[in-house]
């Protein structure tokens, strides 16, 4: 079902945002919000796509978009969605096409008039010139919450619950079994992977397992991993969100995926009349703010020192480009 947001502002922006005041210029037309969709095969609520809507809010609220989504939408149906969105005017479609890839940049191609920006495990293709992909690149802040990890297991046994073992999940998983290596090359990782992007039940009882096989640390790259870490008494690391607020004796630090960048970019290029295939994988990296590591909150003064000063080093250095973290996309096994 699609789903309209913040209705009195958009009415508003319809009716009185006519013209705008431009300096040295007089009166001109302001510049028509632009009509945008999301279309998300998981609940807003689940942690990847929750920024996306996030970012989308917020440039609504500041004029730039209107927005309507659709959420729980199946891989089935995705393309159904995505042509009623484009026969419903919208000029911008966002979303995630991991699980209906081909399908997907077919229907953009009847629509070359609609611009798409769309979380893909593939690169653009210039043949299709209003298809644009982009993919939560945050190895940068990843590989930073690996080395507090690396800092804080006792065991030295890490445990690592992933949804699929895509590109996208791979990455990550690298960065932060290197972070953690940079503290403790002998660290060992147990890996796994639940097959779905959101089944909390499942992720839990994985994690469980893992902690009966002597993991202190979790790697909570799926909803319900820092639930399991909670109730056993260890430690978990966040993803793409800071859930702190809701573990805090559990959650020592999380990558944080800040999807503005890139949102921010699509629009610009839309108002321009200049949006083409491109990849804007590089607005996730920590360089262009797409990514950060979130504060430690309620682990302040629990992290070693050592750990915190070569985050401190090592954060500067991948800011002004003298270290990069490795993109590795190959499925990570447990050792």
């Amino acid at each position: 079902m699609m789903k309209p947001t913040h209705l009195n502002r958009r009415h508003f922006m319809a009716t009185t945002a006519a013209t705008a005041l431009t300096l040295g210029a007089g009166r001109a037309m302001a510049a028509e919000p632009i009509k945008t969709a999301g279309i998300y095969t998981v609940p807003v609520e689940q942690q990847w796509v929750s920024r996306i809507h996030k970012a989308a809010l917020a440039a609504q609220d500041r004029g730039d978009i209107t927005y309507s989504y659709s959420e729980n939408v199946s891989n089935t149906d995705y393309t159904r969605v995505m042509r009623e969105y484009a026969e419903a005017g919208n000029t911008l479609i966002i979303g995630e096409v991991f699980g209906a890839e081909q399908e997907a940049r077919e229907v953009a191609a009847e629509y070359p008039n609609v611009s798409f920006l769309m979380g893909s495990s593939f690169k653009e293709d210039a043949a299709l010139p209003n298809f644009s992909v982009f993919d939560n690149y945050i190895q940068d802040a990843s590989y930073l919450s690996g080395i507090i990890a690396g800092a804080m297991t006792k065991s030295g046994n890490i445990g690592m619950v992933g949804g699929f073992p895509i590109p996208e999940v791979n990455r990550l998983m690298h960065a932060f079994m290197a972070g953690a290596r940079e503290m403790n090359p002998d660290i060992k990782f147990q890996v796994s992977f639940i097959g779905s992007w959101f089944d909390p039940p499942k992720a839990k009882e994985t994690a469980f397992a893992m902690i009966e096989n002597g993991a202190d640390v979790l790697y909570a790259e799926r909803f319900g991993v820092s639930d399991a870490a909670r109730e056993k008494g260890v430690l978990a690391i966040g993803n793409v969100i800071d859930t702190q607020s809701d573990y805090p004796e559990t959650v020592v630090a999380s990558a944080i995926w800040h999807f503005e960048p890139t949102l921010d970019k699509a629009i610009a290029e839309v108002q321009a009349g200049s949006f083409a295939a491109a990849d804007y994988g590089v607005y996730s990296f920590m360089n262009q703010g797409g990514t950060s590591l979130a504060p430690l909150g309620t682990f302040d003064g629990k992290v070693p020192e050592a750990a915190l000063a070569l985050v401190a080093q090592r954060e500067a250095e991948i800011k002004s480009g003298a270290f990069s973290v490795e993109i590795n996309d190959t499925e990570p096994t447990s050792s």
